[in-house]
């Protein structure tokens, strides 16, 4: 199934559980339901945000109230969502019994969404018209289990009504199978009335026969339904939700109405408790209800009890501690315990294949069933690494004295071998290095060639090592043309080696359309470092590949037909009509305010701790997976204990980083004179003289009234609007660049050393935030100081990343100007790379990684925006204006183009 906002958003059978935000919903948050009443949209879209942030994968918009007008609340607050990118990015789910507001939130949201819902309550007739209807929109649709007699509450009427529902939407109205998602009615259990003690037996049985008999359809419900019964009871509430997911997601449950917070792994669920819960679940007891009930009482008020450190296992078997080392991370008894086993197994490879594969083994398993989070996955790999090097010198001594002992690579037997490489020009590489450590975790072997590695280098060492899978990352754009030329490069040395694609700015559309056309070989999407391992796995074994590229390959031509679709739907203006259409600003009441100086201002040895100040967690926790804002993620029901463990660990390592001066923070800014000049592009003077260019790219799809056409240049003041002296009536523009990361490398690679994988990863991340903290404080020091166009501003910290300044900076290679080349402006004007030490790669990625440039501007109608697609005439125009040819625009603004 494939839904949007302004990301795309793709669920598979592979996919995790999809988890749809519950709290956009006025029957479900009474906080949300009174900001509605009160008209108090603004705040309300903080609910949303917090959603998203949160770890929703979609929202549920809901605005059934007998006091309000429904229809305008929900088109209200749709259209204010639609100008949050930060929240618009998500799938939005329009919930109603009505189908007029339905309809209302149908003609507002953008992307593609989830109605919910229709049902054959009302008849045949019109079911079909609200699902033709619905199909016209674009949308998927949830189908109430639900008819003309009522709503289905056994398992064979909830049988009768899907298949009926299915049949008519599917050979009637002809609406895509995939977009069909079934709600099968979640009903409460321990009622403790006799008809309902199959209420939860029954839904997961109708969810496994409709994804056995209803063919690429898809299962929804309301999870906090099922345990109505215990409201006032939050500690059973969530073992119910646990317990319940987790039977239902395997009789294949796809997607759900969720409360993260009411919600408790399924391992962490109390034995005695879970044991009563699932025997009312499953129905297993006569008196299971009774017992639930009675256990219950002694349960209300409790709190979860804090872990204290146990060493009780440290009287366990060597293989019983290993695993257990292993499992938790643990590294201060691996070398004696490894030892132990040394001696106790005869040989060091048995203990590798033996306790420490066991306990990998668990490992994987755990992260891959969501029971484990990334940064627990990355201590356990350090763990092993550990032991590994401690046996090292034995396994090599046992090689020399038996060349026969069957030992592979570094001295164990492995699932594969993966090469792996961030490609040339780009020099990104944590979210690779986490990926190498998830299959390293699995068994297989990694051969790491780090970043900036060019295409014959990645063929050559390939060939070398007869790898079973090559794997490139990159997080730049100009990296999608690096990893297409190693696709028809394998194509002409006739390589048949599967290839894995990942990184932040690669998609699965990007794969399909551009990738997978110039290479015969198996190409495979991988958009985290969970899906790795059962790719990995599906590639090398000859038994399954066949059938996994198959389906991967039925997918992606789906893929490539629907892009060629939306390509074909596309509705541009002409470029002269898009720039008619700009952001339209009345400078006569613009209040132009000169700056503290003009020029450039240099900064070395910042303060780290001023600077870290400024941090925003959020995007700390993102990096190691773990999807959630910052501080409520340390109090989240399923992560807050692992994601509290990876702050502290954080916190720690960022006082050594300051108190010990690891990094030092540089920086450059300048403020000049400026003036937009034909339309797009911008002057920038010094002494009244135009000494540089910069260029801009114009959204140019057709926009709904009201809405414009937006370039960067539209909020500098027009040349034309300012003949006189340019030091009076003229605007002005700033530039930046700084980095935290000088030092970075020698501290890096003292930790890959010693073979620790989880401290390297966090030093990366620790400097990418504080880079991002950097730049919040200069651009702060320039709004309140430097430029002064803000001197009374008297913002939090936590308004300064909701972005509440006035003014934006904006960077080359992002969505307000995607072409990474008005970054070689950026650096001439500043003289970067002499004043910071920050270089640019052949693709413009910047080095040290812990790296951000822009440029400032001040008006206080600037505000972020995407270009969106655009076509050739303005690519033309756009290389013209540049001095370039048409190719060479095309290929930096490949992610954009429509054609």
């Amino acid at each position: 199934m494939h839904l949007s906002g302004l990301e795309p958003f793709t669920l598979t059978p592979e996919s995790n559980f999809m988890n749809v935000g519950e709290r956009t919903n006025v029957t479900g948050s009474k906080k949300f339901l009174r900001l509605i009443k009160e008209g108090n949209f603004e705040e309300a879209l903080s609910i949303a945000r917090e959603q998203v942030e949160g770890g929703a994968q979609v929202i549920d918009v809901n605005m059934d109230e007998g006091m309000l007008d429904s229809e305008q609340a929900m088109t209200t607050f749709l259209n204010l969502i639609a100008s949050e990118p930060d929240i618009c990015r998500v799938p939005i789910m329009i919930d109603s019994s009505k189908w007029t507001v339905i309809e209302a939130g149908l003609k507002c949201v953008q992307g593609k969404a989830i109605v919910n819902s229709i049902s054959l309550k009302e008849g045949e007739e019109k079911f079909i018209e609200q699902a033709l209807k619905i199909k016209q929109y674009g949308a998927a649709v949830i189908v109430m289990a639900f008819d003309e007699v009522g709503q289905a509450d056994t398992l064979e009427r909830r049988k009768e009504i899907c298949k009926r529902a299915y049949d008519v939407l599917v050979n009637k109205v002809e609406f895509p199978a995939q977009d069909i998602i079934f709600d099968p009615n979640i009903f409460p259990v321990a009622t403790g009335m006799e008809e309902h003690r199959l209420n939860a037996l029954d839904f997961f049985n109708a969810t496994k026969w409709i994804k056995e008999n209803l063919p690429y359809a898809k299962v929804s419900g309301g999870v906090s339904n099922v345990s109505f019964s215990f409201r006032g009871n939050d500690h059973v509430r969530e073992a119910i939700h646990g317990a319940f997911l987790y039977h239902a997601i395997k009789h294949g449950m796809d997607m759900g109405i969720v409360n993260p917070s009411q919600l408790q792994v399924y391992d962490d669920i109390d034995k005695t408790l879970l044991e009563l819960v699932e025997d009312v679940l499953l129905n297993r007891r006569d008196d299971a209800t009774e017992r639930l009930v009675e256990h219950a009482e002694s349960l209300k008020g409790i709190t979860k009890e804090k872990t204290e450190k146990d060493e009780a296992w440290r009287k366990g078997t060597v293989e019983e501690r290993l695993s257990h080392a292993l499992v938790k991370g643990i590294v201060e008894y691996i070398d004696e315990d490894t030892e132990e086993a040394r001696l106790k197994l005869g040989r060091p490879l048995h203990v590798i294949e033996g306790p420490l594969m066991d306990g990998m083994n668990v490992v994987g398993d755990l992260f891959g069933s969501g029971k484990m989070f990334l940064p627990q996955v990355v201590k356990s790999a350090r763990v092993m690494k550990k032991a590994v090097a401690y046996l090292e010198p034995h396994l090599l001594k046992e090689k020399e004295d038996n060349a026969k002992a069957g030992i592979v690579g570094n001295g164990r037997t492995n699932a594969g071998k993966i090469l792996m490489a961030t490609v040339k020009g780009d020099v990104h590489d944590i979210g690779k290095n986490i990926v190498g450590v998830v299959l390293a975790c699995n068994n297989y072997e990694i051969i790491d060639l780090g970043v900036m590695v060019s295409c014959d280098k990645i063929l050559e060492e390939a060939k070398k090592h007869n790898v079973d899978i090559i794997g490139l990352s990159g997080l730049i754009t100009p990296s999608l043309d690096e990893m297409v030329h190693v696709a028809k490069e394998m194509e002409r040395l006739n390589f048949k080696t599967p290839l894995l694609i990942g990184g932040a700015t690669t998609s699965k559309v990007h794969t399909a359309v551009k990738i997978a056309q110039n290479y015969s070989g198996p190409v495979v999407h991988v958009n985290d470092a969970s899906k790795s391992v059962p790719v990995a796995s599906s590639l090398i074994s000859e038994e399954l590949r066949g059938a996994f590229m198959a389906e991967v390959n039925k997918d992606y031509e789906r893929v490539r037909e629907q892009n060629k679709n939306a390509q074909s739907q596309n509705k541009f203006l002409s470029l002269a009509e898009a720039r008619e259409n700009k952001f339209p600003i009345d400078w006569s009441k613009q209040e132009i305010v000169k700056p503290s100086f003009t020029g450039n201002k240099v900064f070395t040895n910042y303060d780290l701790n001023e600077i870290a100040e400024y941090i925003d967690w959020t995007p700390f926790f993102h990096s190691w997976e773990m999807k959630g804002s910052y501080p409520k993620i340390l109090s989240d029901a399923t992560r807050g204990a692992e994601a509290t463990k990876l702050f502290n660990d954080a916190q720690a390592m960022l006082k050594k980083i300051i108190s010990e001066k690891w990094l030092e923070a540089r920086a450059v800014i300048g403020i000049y004179p400026a003036n937009t000049i034909n339309e797009d592009d911008i002057a920038v003077y010094e002494n009244e003289k135009q000494i540089a260019t910069l260029h801009t790219i114009r959204q140019q799809s057709k926009k709904p009234a009201g809405q414009y056409n937006v370039a960067l240049s539209d909020f500098v003041k027009p040349k034309s609007l300012a003949p006189e002296a340019l030091e009076g009536s003229n605007d002005f523009i700033g530039a930046f660049a700084l980095t935290t990361g000088i030092g970075i490398d020698a501290h890096v690679a003292r930790f890959e050393a010693d073979h620790d994988d989880y401290s390297a990863i966090m030093l990366k991340a620790l400097a990418d935030r504080l880079a991002e903290a950097f730049a919040e404080l200069m651009h702060k020091k320039v709004r309140k100081e430097y430029w002064g166009y803000a001197k009374d501003e008297n913002l939090k910290n936590e308004d300064l990343i909701k972005e509440e300044y006035a003014g934006i900076r904006p960077a080359p290679g992002y969505p307000a100007q995607p072409d990474h080349t008005e970054k070689l402006t950026l650096w001439k004007l500043l003289d970067v790379e002499k004043n910071t030490g920050i270089i640019l790669t052949d693709s413009l990625a910047m080095v040290p990684t812990a790296a951000v440039s822009g440029f400032y501007i001040g008006s206080k109608d600037s505000h972020y925006f995407g270009t969106g697609k655009i076509n050739q005439e303005q690519v033309a125009d756009y290389a013209k204006r540049k001095n370039m040819s048409v190719a060479e625009a095309e290929k930096w603004l490949g992610p954009i183009l429509s054609y």
